[in-house]
């Protein structure tokens, strides 16, 4: 809306009201040395749902907009347009109170009113955010107030700045100007703060005798339509150019012409500010008087039984405003004839059978309305500095009196007002204070409509006139009234309450009252988790889904943040098995351990779940966390262990700082409650000379045992030497230019532990060309390059067809990787010497032969329920031969890979080969730098669309 919309409908905006607080109410848990402040909050907590609720939202709603906007509503829109505008209007509102019953009446309410009831529904970002805003609403609504009544009071007893004396009235003897204007403003704050400071009982004793003279003046208003006959009214006529001429306009009495004449709109230019009103002008000035509904529920603090006063109190007063606007609507466009409303928004003044009683009237409507936003102001920083959002800067304002008073927030609030005072006109600061309070009014529709959808079994509030629907209503009306009234300062509100979120959510402190954010997440990942149909799942579709064994983070840090490279947006685990059993132990020793592990998932900045896990032994425990692991579609398909080797862990920990709390994250902090500490903990890495927790037997067992599962396998070997920065350092921007020359991964696809079976081809090399692929499109991986290895032998008369037959699936699958052939003649002649077969005519026959006999021995080995025994490796490697697969890749290593894919064969099923399969794959992967070692048991990819 315009900054010239209409008269002191912004000057003397009705907003909101106070929100006193019980000052010292204790904490849960507190010690008995705090059972004295119990003792002040039943002092403190007194009024009842008249004094405390009904009294101060009847005078903020009706405020000056009973005596002032009346007239001017129903002379602009007309009788019915009013009727549906007070609709509208109350519409709106009722769904706010509506949510507000509802928080109210849902557990103990403390001081700080909207503010209290936001923060504890939503959180502390939200919460502080809005309590600010609030804050700021309240002290500018003060002094907004306050400088509307010295200009009530100018415009009857100041002199004409002009000093014209001719124009001077008799009891117009007060001096005009700036300086007077702010001392008089100065002097009626004082008196306000005087009250608040004494303490909210002598408030609502003030506001009771206000009310008691506010509800006299409208008696007599009602009165003197009945009894008053038909006058002529002298109204000033204002042109465009200030001029000022007397006209005359005719209070009729009850006339039937007069009532038919006030029916329809007739909107004309408002006299006071030269603008040409409309229906969402107009609507907009009588909204800005409905307001108030918050200054009953801002007096929670001092609320003898506040679940009990709000809902009846303010609903109470709504009804009451409600039928009072529109009786004196009703009675004023039946009496008044269209000219008197439209030039003359004082006429009640005119038409009372005492004048002055409606000046009186006014006055006290407007002090109380300063009084009820100061002590609101102060109540609302009071619960901000108590709940510590802003660390040491509100410190003072929790200071209180003997009572529970909070003095020095009341003194912090005035000084503000006065500040604010200073400003002298408010015209374009009123609009923005009501938007401030209309976003307070949605995020309080917000909270309750979070509440309920998140269908948290403690949101049982006893008031349940209420749903979803009006939460949302609530919240539309408000928006859609924000931009009414005006959208730049609409949109500045909502940013500058962004900007206070994000800050407090960086620079807060963590709360512990409970995130409704969580439980609408829980909700909504429940529903979609149950959505997640397994039996839906396509292989198109498909992402690496990983289960990370974790012996001890300290030592395999760079594995964790590597994986989380991998992971391409699927599932992350970190599982953990503790060896020991739950019989004879009091509790489960693995709950106190998740903050440690969660907390070091931050400080990583890697996107994981954590599931511990306690066992007999890790193959058990392994087994456990594979069976248990995830919900529906989201379960691993890829387990990630670390490799079995001699090389002593080192600690990637050591020194290490937690920047979320400052501690370190080697050791335990002594000032800190164990149960709120927060800084991870782990035992040191295992030394040189200590066992490991599990043989080499088992470890093979654990493969062996998830491919029966299912489960695809990775072997990580020497992340220990992964150092992520530096490996995409050569990626990063260097100036305005990017470094072309990203870091390479290196795939080799063939098995080369059976050189006698040379597809490239199958499950378990496309899962490799997959898992590359998955890591090169991750945005810190996206200028790594993929070289393709393929092992070849001169002559081969499968070499070409297997060349184009790869290069035509790389094309297929839209992979781009630079294919390189590796002649390992040589190599695999070691192999084959061994098994004397040394014509080179006979190897393709021997090959054939035994792919059939292997292929042959796999469908053999079929269960009929679909768990598939393997069969034993029936070649015969040697360590000559391995060597060698080993010397010929790292001779073909330049430059030096980021990190190598190999294809790992499956673990044989005879088990007593166990530890000749780990020698083998050790001697394979030795010295190679970060390998990981991969076995595909699922399809991954397609070409289909």
């Amino acid at each position: 809306m315009s900054e010239k919309t209409p008269l002191l409908h912004y000057r003397l905006t009705s907003t909101s009201g106070p929100e006193p607080k019980d000052v010292s109410r204790p904490q849960r848990g507190a010690t008995a040395g705090k059972h004295g402040r119990r003792s002040k909050e039943k002092t403190a907590r007194k009024l009842g749902v008249v004094f405390g609720v009904v009294m101060p939202t009847l005078l903020s709603m009706f405020s000056v907009v009973v005596f002032l906007r009346i007239g001017f509503v129903v002379g602009q829109a007309g009788l019915y347009e009013a009727v549906v505008m007070f609709l509208v209007a109350y519409l709106i509102i009722t769904m706010t109170v509506l949510s507000v019953c509802a928080i109210s009446t849902n557990g103990a309410l403390d001081a700080g009113g909207a503010y209290y009831m936001i923060s504890r529904a939503l959180g502390p970002e939200f919460g502080g955010s809005i309590g600010i805003m609030f804050f700021f609403a309240n002290v500018c609504g003060s002094a907004l107030y306050v400088l509307g009544l010295v200009e009530a009071i100018m415009a009857n007893f100041g002199i004409p700045e002009d000093g014209a004396a001719a124009v001077a009235g008799l009891y117009q003897v007060l001096p005009s100007g700036y300086w007077w204007a702010l001392l008089y403003g100065t002097a009626l704050l004082f008196l306000c703060f005087v009250v608040c400071l004494v303490g909210a009982h002598i408030y609502a004793k003030a506001t009771f005798i206000i009310f008691i003279i506010v509800v006299t003046v409208l008696a007599s208003i009602f009165i003197s339509f009945f009894i008053v006959g038909p006058i002529v009214v002298i109204v000033p006529e204002r042109s465009v150019l200030n001029s000022t001429s007397l006209n005359s306009a005719n209070y009729s009495g009850f006339q039937l012409r007069t009532l038919e004449g006030n029916l329809l709109p007739s909107y004309t230019v408002d006299y006071t500010t030269g603008t040409m009103m409309s229906f969402a002008t107009v609507f907009a000035v009588m909204f800005n008087g409905c307001t108030g509904i918050m200054a009953g529920s801002n007096m929670s603090g001092d609320l003898k039984n506040p679940s009990y006063s709000i809902p009846r109190g303010t609903l109470a007063a709504v009804l009451i405003t409600f039928i009072t606007y529109n009786f004196l609507s009703l009675l004023a466009a039946w009496t008044c004839d269209r000219h008197l409303l439209q030039k003359d928004y004082s006429f009640l003044r005119d038409l009372n059978i005492w004048p002055p009683l409606v000046t009186i009237g006014v006055y006290s409507s407007t002090v109380s309305a300063a009084m009820s936003n100061l002590i609101g102001a102060s109540r609302v920083l009071y619960a901000l500095s108590k709940d510590n959002l802003f660390g040491g800067v509100l410190a003072l304002a929790r200071k209180t009196s003997q009572s529970g008073n909070p003095w020095a927030s009341v003194l912090v609030s005035w000084l503000l007002v006065q500040v604010v005072l200073f400003a002298g006109k408010l015209n374009t600061i009123a609009g923005i204070v009501t938007i401030f309070f209309l976003l307070v009014y949605a995020a309080v529709n917000l909270a309750c409509l979070a509440l309920e959808l998140a269908s948290a079994p403690n949101f049982r509030p006893s008031f349940r006139c209420f749903t979803w629907h009006t939460c949302i209503l609530g919240i539309l009306g408000s928006l859609v009234m924000m931009f009414l009234i005006n959208a730049i300062y609409a949109s500045a509100s909502i940013a500058f309450m962004l900007l206070l979120l994000m800050l407090i959510h960086y620079l807060g402190p963590i709360s512990n009252w409970g995130y409704i954010s969580q439980a609408l997440i829980f909700h909504q990942v429940r529903k979609y988790l149950l959505m997640l149909d397994v039996r839906k799942d396509h292989v198109k579709f498909w992402r690496p889904q990983v289960l990370l064994i974790v012996a001890n983070p300290r030592s395999c840090t760079g594995l964790m943040t590597f994986i989380n490279d991998l992971k391409k947006s699927g599932l992350y685990v970190l599982g953990h098995v503790k060896l020991g059993l739950l019989d004879g132990l009091p509790s489960d020793p693995l709950q106190n351990h998740y903050d440690s592990w969660l907390s070091l998932v931050d400080h990583l900045n890697i996107k994981a779940f954590v599931n511990l896990t306690l066992a007999d032994s890790v193959r058990h425990g392994v087994q456990n966390l594979l069976f248990i692991t995830g919900f529906g579609g989201m379960r691993p398909n890829t387990l990630v262990l670390g490799f079995y080797d001699d090389c002593t862990p080192q600690d990637h920990l050591q020194g290490k700082v937690l920047l979320s709390t400052g501690h370190g994250l080697d050791t335990a902090s002594p000032s800190i409650d164990p149960r709120e500490q927060r800084s991870p903990f782990f035992p040191n890495v295992r030394g040189a000379e200590e066992p490991k927790d599990l043989q080499e037997e088992e470890y093979v067992s654990v493969i062996a045992d998830a491919v029966k599962m299912g489960k695809n396998v990775t072997l990580a070997r020497y992340f220990d030497q992964f150092n992520r920065d530096e490996v995409l350092g050569s990626g990063k921007k260097i100036g305005s230019h990017r470094r072309m020359s990203g870091p390479f991964v290196d795939v080799w696809p063939l098995n080369l532990l059976r050189p006698d079976r040379r597809g490239y081809v199958d499950i378990c090399s496309l899962f490799l060309l997959q898992l590359a692929s998955v890591l090169q499109e991750s945005r810190a991986w996206s200028q790594a390059r993929l070289r393709l290895f393929l092992c070849v032998e001169a002559g081969c008369s499968l070499k070409e067809e297997e060349e184009t037959k790869l290069r035509v699936m790389l094309k297929e699958l839209r992979i781009s990787a630079q294919v390189q052939m590796v002649a390992w003649d040589q190599v695999v002649a070691l192999h084959w010497q061994r098994r004397g077969r040394t014509e080179r005519g006979n190897l393709l026959e021997f090959a054939q032969n035994e792919e059939g006999m292997e292929r042959q021995e796999e469908e053999e080995a079929e269960k009929e329920d679909g768990i598939q025994q393997f069969p034993n490796n029936a070649a015969q490697l040697t360590d000559e031969y391995i060597c060698a697969v080993n010397n010929l890749i790292r001779r073909h290593s330049a430059p030096q890979p980021a990190v190598r894919f190999l294809y790992l064969p499956r673990p044989p099923a005879d088990t007593n080969r166990y530890c000749t399969y780990l020698h083998h794959v050790d001697l394979l992967s030795q010295d190679l730098g970060p390998t990981l070692l991969i076995h595909g048991v699922t399809p991954v990819v397609t070409t289909d669309l």
